[in-house]
């Protein structure tokens, strides 16, 4: 009898043959035995995408965090022992629900192995722990732990009867504070004896936490470096949902840790292990002070007893070079402890330890002991934040997000310029409502572009052999036309300007602003540069009404009917906004002729079906809000499938009229850009996918950059009767 263990929507995560990570919001379905996933919530006698049977021989590996445009996601992957090849991996963006998916897996695998050593059959496996190989280390790639699970089980000891590979241990150069070490292993680690946690004395109670001391019994602590100091407190909410918080480095973070000013990635080392830049924000004197930062490695797990232990200690990357206007702090030794506790009243409670040991460095102040103890202080009082933070919140049920970075620049940027990377790069604190938003429209938005395609092995992958960029260049389809269109006979209301910081106008983007499948895509999925365009941009309209403006080419004087009069061809995108008041900016792509038996012919004379199913648009947000930006994204989608398209044929023209409002997850994402359009320039890249060898490489139709639209600044046309 079929039976639903478990389903719910959840994040199709894989990387492709380059190496390049995607993901695509799925529906999966534990029935039974059976784990598959689903495009769409499925109904009766759907086919899968794809299905795997579990059974004794199948492991659960957690793979922590993976980062995908800036979306940090926590990455489970089941595989068959004996298929190791054979492997779903799946994606949450809280780890609650990537916990319930493991659970119910590992449940299912626990009663296969019941019932077939009730039959008489032997399965036995074993769990790896983190620390069971002490030459591994956090440092190694995720490959390496990919398929930890011995080859040949069958020699191990039957009692060990698990089923869960776990990511890689701490790197050994960060000292684990939250275990309890013995003399011997003291005296194993002498350079660690600093950092014991033996005995501990308690030297005030701030904020409602307890702040201890470490009482030291070393002979020698540089002057500039602060004894290790921990804040103790207690807050009500969940293990996970404050280890949200405590891994997130946006806008969230300024609402708790008065410490934080700015913070990125610099390098994802594996999925429990990443390497941070991180700014301070100490009050002490700023006037005469310098302000510090930080480079650190940081690495995170759950233990057995579901409490969270996140670690952190300094260390030099090639990438984060010391920063103009900064001193480079040290962090000696650091983290978080955060334990379950039993709850009270129906609420959740957890205890949170926050130790650091920092050098705050500096020739003068950095002796300084009361400079010291308040920035030690006022890093620790973010255990306090945490806690009124979830006191003051009412959506509890709601995750924070995961950190969404982006990458430190180069250290050998000059001052000016790092200046300006930080002005943009800090962004304002979002709402929760527009986190969570963002999250959900950009991943959905990867549904309807490239199909799903097949996980590579990363192992697999670093053998593989890939052709660079320059292995692509173009040749003769680059080559400027010989004969030139007249662009001065072409206008719309909407005004060209290709100077930079213009504002309400236009220009033509960059075609290698943009990437493209490859004349070699079908066999190694590479993309590359898009290059010069296929149709010339002519003309730009800006228009409003109180109802969607449909077949705007029939207007009489718009660039597309100049270009029939011209004998041009041309091919008209009208992008309808609803609303109270209805907008459309109408891009005009013409061309001297279209080149019979090309993908842009037959996409032009060919069925609404096929149309729905080639044409593709690449959007981007060069410069905008945070919040924008990472709800826009920039994942290639194919219009027909995520918008309704009409497509109406002149005699000398296609239009295309998308329909915006016909897509609640489009529709999300204007809601959010509608408000700040002013503040906005975007990019947008129209083509016809290439599917067949045949058609490869992809060329763009063409590509327009919109700069600072002024809502006030559209005009109602006037639209002749259409005779359709």
């Amino acid at each position: 009898m079929s039976k639903v263990v478990y389903e719910g929507w959840m994040v199709r995560y894989g990387r492709r043959k380059i190496g390049r990570s995607f993901i695509h919001m799925r529906y999966f379905v534990l029935e039974n035995r059976l784990l598959a996933y689903y495009k769409r919530k499925p109904q009766d006698n759907q086919v899968p995408i794809k299905t795997m049977l579990i059974d004794g021989n199948c492991r659960v590996e957690d793979r922590g965090l993976k980062t995908h445009h800036g979306h940090m996601v926590y990455v489970l992957s089941v595989y068959n022992k004996k298929e190791k090849y054979h492997r779903i991996t799946m994606a949450a963006f809280n780890i609650q629900e990537a916990l319930m998916w493991k659970e119910k897996i590992e449940s299912v695998i626990d009663k296969h192995q019941e019932s077939q050593v009730a039959n008489g059959n032997k399965y036995v496996s074993f769990e790896y722990k983190s620390g069971m190989d002490n030459g591994r280390t956090a440092s190694s790639s995720d490959h390496e732990s990919q398929f930890s699970a011995q080859e040949d089980e069958d020699d191990a000891p039957p009692d060990l009867l698990r089923r869960t590979t776990i990511g890689n241990g701490p790197p050994d150069s960060i000292f684990d504070w939250t275990q309890d070490f013995d003399s011997e292993l003291s005296n194993q680690n002498a350079n660690n004896q600093a950092f014991s946690r033996k005995h501990w004395r308690l030297l005030q109670c701030q904020n409602g936490l307890r702040i201890f001391e470490e009482l030291l019994e070393v002979d020698y602590l540089p002057r500039s470096c602060s004894r290790a100091m921990k804040a103790v407190g207690v807050v009500e909410a969940t293990c996970e949902e404050i280890f949200g918080l405590v891994m997130s480095m946006d806008g969230t973070r300024f609402e708790w840790d008065c410490s934080f000013q700015y913070g990125s990635l610099v390098e994802e080392v594996d999925g429990h292990t990443a390497i941070l830049y991180h700014r301070l924000q100490l009050d002490w004197f700023p006037v005469f002070v310098w302000p510090r930062d930080l480079c650190y490695v940081r690495y995170w797990r759950r233990n057995d007893d579901g409490s969270y232990v996140v670690l952190f200690r300094s260390r030099e990357h090639e990438n984060c070079g010391p920063q103009p206007g900064y001193v480079r702090a040290h962090v000696e030794s650091g983290g978080f402890n955060i334990s379950p506790m039993k709850s009270q009243n129906g609420k959740p409670r957890t205890q949170v330890q926050h130790l650091m040991q920092i050098d705050l460095k500096g020739w003068g102040v950095g002796y300084i002991s009361s400079f010291q103890q308040h920035c030690l202080l006022q890093m620790l009082n973010s255990v306090a934040g945490l806690r009124e933070w979830f006191a003051q919140t009412d959506e509890r049920g709601a995750t924070p997000r995961i950190p969404v970075m982006v990458n430190m620049a180069s250290s050998s940027v000059s001052s000016k310029k790092t200046q300006r990377m930080f002005e943009l790069s800090v962004p304002s604190a979002p709402s929760l409502d527009q986190t969570n938003a963002a999250n959900r429209n950009s991943v959905l938005m990867d549904e309807y572009s490239d199909e799903d395609e097949e996980q590579m092995p990363e192992a697999e992958q670093e053998a593989y052999p890939t052709k660079s960029d320059n292995d692509f260049k173009r040749t003769a389809l680059e080559e400027e036309p010989i004969e030139k269109i007249d662009l001065s006979c072409f206008s719309g209301n909407l005004r060209r300007d290709d100077r930079d910081n213009s504002r309400n106008c236009w220009t033509i983007s960059d075609g290698n602003n943009f990437r493209v499948r490859s004349q070699h895509f079908c066999y190694n999925k590479t993309k590359i540069p898009a290059g010069k365009h296929l149709m010339d941009l002519v003309a730009v309209d800006w228009f409003k009404d109180t109802k969607r403006m449909d077949h705007v080419a029939r207007r009489q004087g718009c660039a597309a009917q100049i270009a029939s009069q011209m004998g041009l061809f041309s091919l008209v995108f009208n992008v309808q906004v609803p609303g109270s008041t209805h907008y459309s900016m109408v891009f005009y792509f013409v061309t001297k002729e279209l080149v019979p038996g090309s993908l842009l012919h037959r996409f032009v004379d060919g069925d609404d079906e096929f149309r729905n199913s080639r044409l593709k648009l690449i959007p981007s947000v060069p410069k905008g809000s945070w919040i924008v930006r990472q709800s826009v994204g920039s994942t290639p989608c194919l219009l027909g499938k995520a918008v309704d398209c009409n497509y109406i044929r002149g005699p000398k023209y296609l239009e295309v009229d998308i329909d915006i409002g016909s897509s609640t997850v489009a529709n999300g994402v204007l809601g959010l850009v509608i408000g700040v359009i002013t503040t906005l320039v975007v990019d947008m890249a129209f083509l016809v996918q290439a599917n067949m060898t045949d058609e490869l490489p992809e060329r763009l139709i063409g590509a327009v950059r919109v700069s600072h639209i002024e809502l006030s600044s559209a005009i109602v046309p006037k639209l002749d009767t259409d005779p359709s």
